[in-house]
């Protein structure tokens, strides 16, 4: 039985009450650990560790910090076939995307923001009479940092890394369905001898030590990726206390695909924007408008590559499709698939639990679902549903493209497959989503901001959008 223990002044530790939750793995549905489960005690010991490192690890000279998060990153690639196993094995993700993707993403955010914090700059602006304005951007303090389950390690560290580069202390806590490998990165810390304190990680869940976090008062700032009404909660509850927020959420994610679109390329380049993950990831593109003269043609080539597409067990290298992250989470999909059906939605493929021979026979695996001939306004096309189920459906013209596209709550990704360059740059204008790629998907430059519109979140991540985020930024005037 694996017990994983928090990560609080640089030495792992049991929770305060000795209370535990199950770890499960997706792929055999059999309880394989134990995490923490954290309350208010544990968030106490950690702020004080973190208020207690925090002066030395804010005076730091950057070069120092960046040494430090150099040394992770080179850490984590060192371990890269054991993160990406524990990944696999938490995750349910196939354990060729953990080695490829993952794992490798985690260890170029600490590299990143350790190039990052040496190059953000302030401004200065000179007056009239001889005066002069600088900014400085200090560090927030004491900071929380939450994380979701589809992608553990690598949304983790998209936190952690700049938090850390800014000069900031940090409460972390991952999600309590894949709590491994945030656990592995306290090693990490201890084996570069990161000062005590200064990165403290709890577990447990979100109604306990998540909402410890947001609401102890030395905690300034908190960033948080999850569901949306996760995130609509704790809006809520720090609105009276005026901290900062950052808040990337859920998605929607539209896909137009025109007829004049490099076919095959596109075919292959949206299936894995809709399927990738088992469709666990935010950006996935999960509404398909696809330009009526290729409907057909376009939605056939689909299906083919989904009855290819058959889920296997993850610790296998062949594997391409993995396991449901959980029980609860395969019943929802399902659910929507049963709601399909009730709205007069057609079920081109999938839509039904696989059953796996061997050590996966209890596992929580899902093949890949199309659905077609629902309304715009049906819950499949409105609601998140986070898993490989996607719709498709025909349009005529660009403004009805358009139309389709902008009708959501959500507003995080889009992609755009055309080779009209006056269209794509319109689109890309006017699509009401923090993200547009055209021809591509999740090609990303880590220096870009990233985020999302209305019900997907609030503020922005990355490069400097991160660094600002957590500093805050004070005007000093100079009168000579």
């Amino acid at each position: 039985m694996d017990i994983i223990a928090n990560f609080i002044d640089g030495q792992y530790q049991a929770p305060h009450q000795q209370q535990y939750l199950d770890n499960i793995e997706p792929a055999t549905g059999k309880v394989y650990g134990q995490i923490p489960d954290s309350g208010d005690e544990d968030v106490e010991l950690a702020v004080t560790a973190a208020k207690k490192a925090l002066p030395a690890w804010r005076a730091l000279p950057l070069e120092t910090r960046a040494d430090y998060l150099t040394a992770i990153a080179q850490e984590i690639e060192r371990r890269i076939e054991e993160l990406a196993l524990a990944e696999a094995i938490d995750n349910g993700k196939p354990v060729s995307l953990a080695r490829s993707v993952d794992i490798p993403r985690a260890a170029s955010n600490f590299k990143f923001f350790a190039h990052a914090c040496s190059q953000f700059a302030s401004e200065s602006h000179a007056m009239a009479g001889n005066a002069i304005n600088y900014t400085l951007r200090q560090p927030v303090g004491v900071v929380g940092c939450i994380s979701p389950w589809n992608l553990p390690l690598y949304l983790f560290t998209w936190k952690i890394a700049p938090a850390l580069a800014a000069g900031n202390c940090v409460i972390a806590k991952p999600s309590e369905i894949t709590p491994k490998t945030a656990a592995m990165l306290g090693e990490i810390c201890q084996k570069v001898g990161l000062p005590r304190g200064v990165l403290n990680i709890l577990h447990g869940t979100g109604a306990n030590v998540g909402q410890a976090i947001c609401q102890h008062e030395e905690v300034k700032a908190i960033s948080f990726t999850g569901g949306t009404t996760t995130g609509a909660d704790i809006a809520q509850l720090l609105a009276p206390k005026f901290k900062k927020l950052s808040l990337e959420l859920g998605g929607k994610n539209p896909a137009l695909i025109f007829a004049d679109c490099d076919f095959d390329s596109t075919v292959d380049q949206v299936f894995r924007a809709s399927f990738a993950n088992q469709g666990q990831i935010c950006l996935c593109a999960s509404r398909l408008y696809i330009e009526r003269p290729i409907y057909e043609k376009f939605k056939q080539a689909l299906i083919a590559k989904a009855q290819a597409l058959q889920p296997n067990d993850p610790l296998l290298d062949t594997s391409e499709m993995g396991a449901i992250v959980s029980s609860t989470h395969l019943q929802k999909v399902l659910s929507y698939v049963e709601d399909a059906k009730a709205q007069g939605g057609k079920i081109l493929i999938g839509g039904e639990q696989v059953k796996l021979s061997g050590r996966c026979q209890e596992g929580y695996f899902l093949q890949a679902t199309i659905i077609e001939g629902l309304a715009n306004n049906a819950r499949c096309n409105q609601e998140e549903i986070f898993g490989p189920l996607i719709t498709i459906q025909p349009f005529d013209t660009d403004q009805e493209a358009l139309a389709l596209a902008n009708d959501s709550d959500y507003g995080l990704a889009a992609t755009i497959w055309t080779n009209n360059l006056g269209r794509a740059h319109f689109l890309a204008e006017n699509i009401n989503t923090g993200i547009v790629w055209i021809n591509c998907w999740l090609l990303r430059d880590l220096r870009t901001p990233f985020g999302g519109m209305n019900h997907s979140g609030l503020g922005r991540e990355g490069g400097d959008e991160a660094m600002r985020f957590f500093t805050e930024s004070k005007n000093v005037c100079v009168k000579y």
